[in-house]
């Protein structure tokens, strides 16, 4: 029987740092299930006993005292949260003060620094690269490949948007990608308008099987969709990418943090923010 156990994200703000690195941290505890709950905008006292009150509650009803992973910058609202029933990690409160000993600085405490639009230049340069990935998206336009930083290619569903995407928003990357297709795999060849970019070119690779379930959920029956195209596609594709000895990644067990990561790596690319 798997034991479930609650655990909350709060935040004054988006609570989006607290998720990472709390769902980072259970990631590493096998044979329990995680319901996850994120609070974010707990930003005064009033919201702060709201929540504790929702947090007590989920302990009483399942029996087992929630974890509370928390990015609280106002001292006073988490003080409120550690008088909940629960597990009650505060990131800030573990991090700041060792780092302000050691910088000899005390922090701003200004809640929202880490996600808050407080560089207008850094704003721009992620809205850049987003309408880059979209307008350049599964090989709609080549023209503007002499502006990218990479360009993804692989078989149909083999993860290219969602990557372009993430490296975009994450990192500022210009990051296009392209569809090899039944035609251009039968002539043994990359397309001229790849070829004109080589050294920018990456290879996004998957197991047969795994293709063969997600293209079942989009067309199912359908050739596009069946064990031998699929087989057929993807080793056609690796073999083009042997041949001009493209960089690729095989992204059947990788998440998209992963993928972008990856490429960004072996590209030698650098992010424009943080």
């Amino acid at each position: 029987m798997t034991v479930q156990r609650t655990v909350f994200f709060v935040s004054d703000r988006t609570g989006i740092t607290a998720e990472t690195l709390g769902h980072s941290l259970i990631t590493q505890f096998d044979g329990l299930n995680f319901r996850q709950v994120t609070l974010p905008f707990i930003s005064t006292i009033d919201k702060a006993n709201a929540a504790v009150e929702r947090i007590n509650r989920t302990g009483q009803e399942e029996g087992a005292r929630p974890v509370v992973f928390s990015t609280m910058v106002d001292e006073s609202i988490l003080a409120v949260l550690n008088r909940a029933d629960a597990l009650v990690l505060d990131f800030f409160a573990t991090f700041i003060g060792p780092l302000e000993q050691e910088l000899g600085l005390k922090s701003t405490h200004t809640a929202g620094k880490a996600h808050g639009v407080v560089n207008e230049a850094v704003y721009t340069a992620r809205i850049d690269a987003m309408n880059f990935a979209l307008a350049n998206d599964d090989g709609v336009t080549t023209r503007n490949y002499g502006e990218s930083d990479v360009v993804l290619v692989g078989v149909s569903r083999s993860g290219k948007t969602p990557t372009c995407l993430y490296l975009a928003l994450q990192y500022g990357i210009y990051a296009a990608n392209y569809p090899l297709t039944d035609e251009e795999l039968g002539r043994e060849t990359l397309p001229d308008a790849l070829l004109a970019h080589r050294p920018k070119l990456y290879g996004l690779s998957i197991k047969p099987e795994r293709l063969h379930n997600i293209r079942s959920e989009r067309r199912p029956d359908s050739r596009y969709a069946s064990e031998e195209q699929v087989r057929y596609e993807i080793r056609e594709a690796e073999t083009l990418f042997r041949k001009y000895s493209l960089p690729f990644l095989d992204t059947t067990h990788s998440s998209i943090e992963e993928i972008a990561t990856t490429v960004l790596d072996q590209m030698g690319l650098s992010r424009r923010f943080y």
